[in-house]
């Protein structure tokens, strides 16, 4: 378990606070699982950005009737803190009673809260339903390898060494499976995801990544940390001219947490899937 979440709201019994609180936040430092990796805050061999959505967004308009919304929080991937997510929705939560006489004031407010406790600025968009049902939801890019014929019986841990590739022959292609999960390290909840593997470099096994990919299965991590063991485990085996890796994880607690890393900067869709 990462230090600081044995302090963070997670897995204990907690009070919902129905207006503004915003030292509900709780920060957790990325540097040591960092240091898991082997990568120093300095030098991040990726760049990207963390999307977390919100499904239960709501604050009181001055006349006193509720508003409902969905929300998007683009979290740079090289801020010194992820947010711990139960401290997330009792932030939010604390919004439900709190009145805004506008929606710029709320998102001033939401910019301003989420990036003090990520040590760096945080993008919010908040729509309204219409506008993220008329966006519907989306397919992965690429070549699905979930329907091939692999045996593993080893889940406690990641497995890089059966990663293989298939030929030196360089190829660029786009690869992804919905077959990811992990487990939360402080409460042992699963966290469901989809992964997408997009490279040019030497042939990659797709059955040596499925099983690879499955061997978090019961493995403990935040998303994030899975997502850049993912990427870096890749990385070292391809020496890839470029290289992205996302997940797109189930929401829990009307949140989704949804990490992108590449070697290059990108400028993602954040786009909903069918179990999203």
């Amino acid at each position: 378990m990462h230090p600081a979440a044995e302090h963070s709201p997670l897995g204990k019994s907690s009070e919902y606070i129905a207006t503004y609180t915003p030292a509900l936040l709780f920060p957790i430092p990325r540097l040591a699982k960092w240091a898991e990796l082997g990568v120093s805050g300095e030098a991040l061999p990726w760049q990207g950005v963390d999307f977390w959505n919100c499904f239960e967004l709501s604050w009181l308009l001055p006349s006193g009737k509720p508003v409902v919304a969905i929300g998007e929080f683009a979290i740079p991937c090289d801020s010194p803190n992820i947010i711990e997510s139960k401290s997330f929705k009792l932030y939010l939560n604390s919004l439900n009673q709190t009145v805004f006489a506008s929606l710029a004031e709320l998102q001033a407010c939401l910019v301003k809260d989420l990036s003090a406790a990520a040590g760096k600025a945080v993008a919010v968009k908040v729509s309204t339903l219409a506008e993220v049902e008329g966006q519907g939801v989306t397919a992965l890019p690429g070549q699905c390898i979930d329907a091939l014929d692999v045996t593993i019986s080893n889940y406690e841990q990641p497995q890089p060494e059966l990663l293989r590739c298939s030929s030196e022959r360089v190829v660029e292609e786009t690869l992804h499976s919905h077959l990811l999960k992990s487990n939360c390290p402080v409460t042992g909840q699963p966290d469901w995801g989809s992964v997408v593997v997009a490279y040019k470099g030497p042939a990659l096994d797709p059955a040596s990544l499925l099983t690879y990919l499955i061997s978090f299965r019961q493995h403990a991590d935040f998303h994030e940390q899975c997502v850049e063991r993912i990427y870096l485990d890749l990385k070292n085996l391809l020496k890839p001219e470029h290289l992205t890796v996302y997940a797109r994880y189930v929401r829990r607690g009307g949140l989704d947490i949804n990490p992108y890393r590449s070697t290059g900067a990108i400028s993602p869709q954040n786009l909903r899937l069918v179990r999203q």
